[in-house]
């Protein structure tokens, strides 16, 4: 099911996107997932809900909570609003 994102949400995902440039992604998708959070404390607030998948030579040699770690010094202002959650799936480039 597709669901359509705001204008709002579209702003957040870029300004997500534009952050993790720095992480020189060969991969990056940025998801959506607040409707599956409706009635959620953060979805109250109008926060979003986002799937972060990257991948970046960055992450070679580290353990996923060090990639983790870097996704989140990224964003880390934009947390808990106007994010409210970030779920990260980062993987090194083989």
């Amino acid at each position: 099911m597709n669901h359509p994102q705001s204008s709002q949400t579209q702003d957040r995902i870029q300004l997500v996107r534009e952050r993790l440039q720095t992480l020189a992604p060969s991969t990056l998708e940025i998801i959506d997932e607040s409707h599956l959070h409706a009635g959620h404390a953060g979805a109250q607030t109008g926060a979003s809900h986002l799937r972060v998948i990257i991948s970046s030579a960055q992450f070679n040699g580290l353990r996923p909570l060090a990639r983790h770690r870097l996704v989140y010094d990224q964003v880390q202002d934009l947390i808990p609003f106007p994010i409210h959650a970030l779920a990260i799936v980062a993987t090194a480039n083989a």
